[in-house]
C-alpha cells in the first residue's frame, strides 16, 4: 500500500531528477487550472451533452480522461510539496470534517435517494 506521504516523496524525487526544480506556485496554480479545464472538456463530452469533433477523439476519450486526472493529481502534489503541506494530514482532517458535517445530511437528501441517479 502506498501512503500519500510516499506519493509526495516520489513526486519530489521525480522533480529533482527530471524536472530540475518546481515551477513557482503561481505557475503551478495556473497549470492546475489548465489541466482541470482539459478534464472538464472531456467530462462534458463523455458524460454531458457536448459531442466530440472526430471519431478518433471519441475513441481515445476514456484513456485521455484518466491521463488528465493523473495530471491534476500530479500538480496538486507539486503544490502541496512546495507549500510544505502534508496531503495525508489534510485528507484525514477533511474526511473527518465531512463525516461530522454530512453524517446524516446526504442520507436525508431526497435528491440523492432517487433510483434514477446516473452515478449509482
Amino acid at each position: 500500500m502506498i501512503y500519500l506521504h510516499e506519493v509526495q516523496d516520489k513526486v519530489d524525487q521525480w522533480i529533482k531528477l527530471n524536472g530540475v526544480r518546481y515551477f513557482d506556485e503561481l505557475t503551478n496554480a495556473l497549470i492546475l487550472n489548465e489541466e482541470v479545464g482539459e478534464f472538464s472538456s472531456l467530462v462534458a463530452r463523455i458524460y454531458g451533452e457536448q459531442s466530440f469533433k472526430t471519431i478518433e477523439q471519441e475513441q481515445a476519450a476514456n484513456e485521455n480522461i484518466k491521463d488528465e486526472l493523473g495530471d491534476i493529481f500530479f500538480v496538486i502534489v507539486c503544490l502541496a510539496n512546495q507549500m510544505d503541506i502534508s496531503i495525508e494530514e489534510i485528507f484525514k482532517k477533511n474526511l473527518a470534517k465531512k463525516t461530522k458535517r454530512d453524517k446524516h445530511r446526504h442520507h436525508n437528501n431526497p435528491k440523492l435517494n432517487t433510483r434514477n441517479s446516473k452515478s449509482q
